[in-house]
C-alpha cells in the first residue's frame, strides 16, 4: 500500500487504499472502490474527496453529460491527475547512455540513447549523464521539479545508498561516477541500481518472467551479468553484487565475463584458428575483419549455415555452462538472455538446451530470449521509478499540497 504520511490525517489509511487502487483502476467509481478495498462507502467518499482536494485525483464528466446513461441518478467517475508529474530512468552503460521521461502510468514521452567512450574519467561521465538527463527533459517540456521519481542502471554492484564499491582498475567508479549524490536533487526519490537487476524487474513487469517467481534475467551485452529473482523476491546482497559476472573469470569452460557479442568472435576465431571453419567460407572472412558483427554471425546460424552453427553450437556450450552454474545457484525456473544480442540469439540458446541437462542435477531450467531487446535496462528503470512514484513520491506530493491548503 501506498506510504501516506500522517499529513493526511487519521484517514490516511483508507486514502493509501484508494490511491492503490486508483493506480490500477483508470475511470472508476466509488462503488467500484469499495469492491476493491473493502472501505465502507462513507470512508471511500471521504478519501476520494482527500485525493481530489488534493489535485492526485479529478472528477471526471458524469455518464448523462457524455450522452452514456439515460436515466436515474449517473455514478461520479474519478481518475489519477493527468499533472502529477513524470518519472526518469537512466541506462548509464558502459558504451551506452540512456535517458527516458514516462509519465506515471503507461507511456514513455521522450527516450534518448547515445553512445559514449567505456574509458571516460568519472567527472566526465557524471557531467555527460547530467547533460543528457537536461536535454531529454528539455525536450519533453518538463521542468525539473515535476520529474517525482528517478531511477538510473549502472554496469556496477550498488549498495543500498546507490554506492558502488571499489574496483581494481576503476571500472565501477567510471560507470557509477557517484551517481545518487549527482542526481540527489533531480526527484523527489531517486534510485541508482545495478544494471542486471533492473533488467529482472523489466522481465518480471512485461517480459518474459512475467508470472514467474524464480528467474534469473541473464544480461549478456558488453559483460555478464544476472539480475537474480527468488520467490518474487530481487536479491540484492550487501553491496548489490548478487549476480556479479566476476565468478564466471573462475568457471571452467567458460573463463571470462564478457558478454555473448564477444564470446561469438571469440569462438569464431577458435574455429578457424583450429580449421574446423574453412577461412574463405562466410564465417572465415568475417573473422578476417578487425571486428565480427555478431549479428552476422547469427543470422548465417538461423539461414542454416553450417560453419555459424558450429560457431553457434560452441558459444551455446559457453551458455549452458553459465545457466548450469546459476541453475545450481539458484535453482531458478527460467533464466532470461537479455539485451541486444538476444533478438537474434536463438541458434545460440537451442545448442544450449540440448547441452543444459548434463551441466546440473537439477531440472534445468528454461532457457528464453528476452523480447525486450537493447532497452531492457531503461525499462526496467522506469518500472523501478514508476513503482516509487506510486508507492512514496506521489503519497508525499499530496501531502505537501493538503498541507499547504490547511
Amino acid at each position: 500500500m501506498a506510504d501516506v504520511s500522517t499529513g493526511l490525517g487519521t484517514g490516511r489509511a483508507s486514502v493509501g487504499a484508494v490511491l492503490d487502487f486508483a493506480w490500477a483502476a483508470g475511470e472508476f467509481t466509488a462503488t467500484e472502490v469499495m469492491a476493491g478495498t473493502s472501505l465502507t462507502r462513507s470512508t471511500a467518499i471521504d478519501a476520494i474527496d482527500t485525493l481530489l482536494d488534493a489535485g492526485i485525483l479529478r472528477e471526471l464528466p458524469n455518464a448523462r453529460a457524455v450522452g452514456a446513461y439515460r436515466s436515474g441518478r449517473p455514478a461520479r467517475r474519478f481518475t489519477l491527475s493527468a499533472d502529477l508529474g513524470v518519472v526518469v530512468g537512466i541506462d548509464a552503460g558502459a558504451t551506452h547512455l540512456a535517458v527516458s521521461v514516462a509519465d506515471p502510468l503507461d507511456r514513455v514521452l521522450v527516450h534518448h540513447r547515445v553512445e559514449v567512450d567505456p574509458l571516460q574519467p568519472a567527472e566526465v561521465r557524471r557531467a555527460t549523464i547530467i547533460a543528457q538527463l537536461e536535454t531529454t527533459l528539455a525536450e519533453a517540456e518538463v521542468p525539473r521539479d515535476r520529474v517525482l521519481a528517478l531511477c538510473a542502471g549502472v554496469a556496477a554492484p550498488v549498495d543500498r545508498n546507490g554506492i558502488s564499491p571499489p574496483h581494481p582498475d576503476g571500472f565501477w567508479e567510471r560507470t557509477n561516477p557517484g551517481l545518487a549524490e549527482a542526481l540527489r536533487d533531480w526527484a523527489h526519490i531517486v534510485e541508482v541500481k545495478n544494471d542486471a537487476q533492473l533488467a529482472a524487474i523489466a522481465e518480471g513487469a512485461t517480459g518474459a518472467a512475467v508470472g514467474c517467481r524464480d528467474y534469473v534475467a541473464l544480461l549478456a551485452s558488453e559483460r555478464f551479468g544476472g539480475g537474480v529473482v527468488v520467490d518474487g523476491h530481487v536479491l540484492h546482497g550487501a553491496h548489490g553484487g548478487v549476480g556479479e559476472g566476476v565468478v564466471f573469470d573462475h568457471i571452467t569452460g567458460v573463463e571470462t565475463a564478457v558478454g555473448l557479442p564477444y564470446s561469438l568472435q571469440d569462438q569464431a576465431r577458435e574455429a578457424v584458428a583450429a580449421g574446423e571453419i574453412a577461412p574463405d567460407g562466410p564465417v572465415g572472412l568475417l573473422v578476417a575483419e578487425d571486428r565480427i558483427d555478431p549479428r552476422l554471425v547469427l543470422t548465417l546460424a538461423a539461414s542454416g549455415d553450417g560453419d555459424a552453427l558450429r560457431v553457434a553450437e560452441r558459444v551455446g556450450a559457453v551458455v549452458a555452462r553459465i545457466v548450469g552454474v546459476l541453475g545450481s545457484m539458484y535453482d531458478p525456473a527460467r533464466v532470461i538472455v537479455c539485451g541486444a544480442v538476444a533478438e537474434s540469439i536463438e541458434p545460440v540458446l537451442a545448442a544450449a538446451r540440448r547441452i543444459l541437462p548434463a551441466e546440473m542435477h537439477l531440472p534445468a531450467p528454461q532457457i528464453l530470449a528476452s523480447t525486450l531487446g537493447a532497452e531492457v535496462v531503461s525499462a526496467g528503470a522506469i518500472a523501478t521509478a514508476r513503482r516509487a512514484a506510486r508507492e512514496r513520491a506521489v503519497p508525499l506530493l499530496a501531502e505537501r499540497r493538503l498541507s499547504m491548503r490547511a
